[in-house]
């Protein structure tokens, strides 16, 4: 449940332009893994890092819980045992040097969410599961825009699933990556396909994934006036 891409990072396709280094990277990791189909909390389906709202200030988007139906969705929230974070990497070694770290109290729609850092990780690596001591950065509840504009903006909630793609010849291509669940695993095996339906065909139109947005001054992400950052995520408990 890592994705690790170095100042430009995308799971379906983002331009991250931040100082004088614009890079993209492309890729998914929607249910990578059968555990992960079965705890669907704990599916992060897409990160994505971009300019935001002024020159000095960047987006950081983590999504997770992905194929929720617009009848499933007032009735889909963030796991409280789950922490999500985003890990930034300052000098290039592939080790975070500083996490941004969500979690969430409740259950329903009076859910809360708080937000720490970014500050150094209390643990680094791939265990690096520790929550941070300290005050929380921003807190409130879900589905409602929080913080400041100069400062930290959070907003953790619904939103339309952002993956494009013709999602049913794609299982039909590659067939292995089938899911063991739902209508999609009733697909027929038709391992001759060989392209994608022309006009194509958006699966995920309608479908909605659980979002974590965070916008903050760029100046907090880098270190000691390096413009190459290494952003990613992970969820775990």
């Amino acid at each position: 449940m890592k994705r690790y891409r170095y100042l430009a990072l995308a799971l379906t396709l983002a331009t991250v332009a931040m100082a004088s280094v614009i890079r993209l990277a492309q890729g998914s990791d929607h249910q990578d893994t059968p555990d992960v189909e079965l705890n669907p909390a704990s599916d992060m389906t897409d990160v994505y890092v971009f300019p935001g709202t002024s020159p000095d200030r960047t987006v950081l988007v983590l999504n997770s819980w992905a194929f929720v139906t617009p009848a499933q969705t007032m009735n889909t929230y963030f796991d409280p045992n789950l922490l999500y974070q985003f890990k930034i990497d300052t000098n290039t070694d592939g080790v975070e040097d500083q996490v941004i770290q969500v979690t969430f109290d409740g259950t329903g729609s009076g859910q809360t969410v708080t937000v720490r850092g970014p500050v150094a990780p209390p643990v680094a690596g791939a265990m690096g599961n520790v929550l941070a001591s300290g005050a929380a950065t921003v807190s409130g509840p879900i589905n409602t825009a929080l913080g400041s504009a100069s400062g930290m903006q959070v907003f953790a909630g619904w939103r339309d699933d952002p993956f494009f793609i013709d999602l049913e010849q794609f299982f039909r291509i590659i067939p292995d990556r089938k899911p063991v669940t739902g209508t999609l695993a009733q697909l027929p095996d038709t391992p001759s396909a060989s392209a994608f339906r022309n006009p194509g065909v958006d699966f995920v139109a309608g479908f909605n994934v659980l979002s974590i947005v965070i916008e903050l001054p760029t100046a907090s992400l880098v270190a000691g006036g390096n413009p190459k950052i290494g952003i990613w995520g992970t969820i775990s408990r």
